[in-house]
């Protein structure tokens, strides 16, 4: 039998309500970790919007305090839990399809309006201090550190190319693996908008063209392309091979959407009993790299 929702007056009569298992955090960065420990300490688990914290020390304490509560802790990155995902490290790993990876390139943007500079919590250095490269590099940082299995870039650059007051509008960045792989990526609130992925390797390329939020549609696709270049004598000839590949998922508000396999995902994994360490470990990642690009370009910038 089906019960009408509960609404709480506060959220701390949410977080005292034993009718409540878990929490999503969808506030402010510059409020969030208050309330994931609070949460934590409430015994609730956390979906935790990105980017997760002002910095990796609050970030390593809102983990920690997960961790001794013994409640989960995952970021809201949609896109992880998305069927395309493995299918894309099936291509990786075929050996064939892409070869050895080499380069990583993203770009997430979107054109703000005037008003969103004055009215926009996003453009707030209180309330999101990292701006655009906390809210749209987050997933290209997280895109790149997925496909590299997780290694760690050895060295890291950012490039501040604008801001509004002391918060980021217009930023790109570049990752270093020991690897020998490298990484790009742009993010901005000055652009149109833009949600590519690009993977260059030694036998082919990978593009996807939307990687963060699906176009909508009832498929999701990625593309496998080889250019090959020939000549005969001075006639030149540049031949495009395309293998298009479709994930049967649709793009938004559906059942089989990457935002409610998240949801799902997180709620089969509370009710496993077990902690995923997977998923605190790859949020500080992000967090360091991202805190490591804007230090660089704050760096560069004296």
């Amino acid at each position: 039998m089906e019960s009408e929702p509960e609404a709480f007056g506060s959220y701390e009569e949410l977080l005292a309500s034993d009718k409540i298992d878990a929490v999503y955090i969808p506030l402010p960065t510059g409020l969030r970790k208050e309330w994931v420990l609070r949460a934590a300490a409430a015994g609730k688990h956390v979906i935790c919007e990105k980017p997760c914290a002002v910095s990796v020390a609050d970030l390593r304490e809102m983990i920690e305090a997960c961790r001794n509560h013994r409640v989960q802790f995952m970021d809201g990155v949609m896109f992880m839990h998305s069927r395309r995902l493995p299918r894309l490290r099936e291509i990786l790993d075929d050996g064939q399809s892409v070869g050895e990876v080499k380069r990583i390139t993203s770009a997430f943007s979107f054109g703000a309006p005037p008003d969103f500079f004055t009215s926009n919590i996003r453009a707030d250095k209180r309330l999101e201090p990292y701006g655009c490269l906390g809210d749209l590099g987050w997933y290209c940082i997280r895109f790149a550190l997925w496909v590299m299995n997780w290694e760690m870039p050895e060295e890291v650059t950012g490039r501040l190319l604008s801001s509004h007051g002391a918060v980021p509008t217009e930023f790109s960045g570049e990752l270093f693996f020991k690897s020998g792989v490298s990484a790009s990526f742009y993010c901005s609130f000055i652009t149109e908008n833009q949600e590519w992925a690009n993977l260059s390797g030694t036998r082919g390329f990978v593009e996807l063209q939307d990687f963060v939020l699906p176009f909508t549609g009832n498929e999701l696709e990625l593309r496998v392309r080889k250019n090959e270049f020939s000549k005969d004598g001075c006639d030149f000839r540049m031949q495009s091979h395309t293998r298009r590949i479709a994930i049967p998922e649709y793009g938004d508000s559906h059942p089989t959407a990457q935002e409610c396999n998240m949801f799902r995902n997180f709620s089969e994994q509370i009710q496993s009993g077990q902690l995923n360490e997977l998923w605190p470990e790859v949020a500080l990642k992000t967090q360091e790299v991202m805190c490591a690009c804007l230090e660089s370009a704050r760096n560069s910038s004296v």
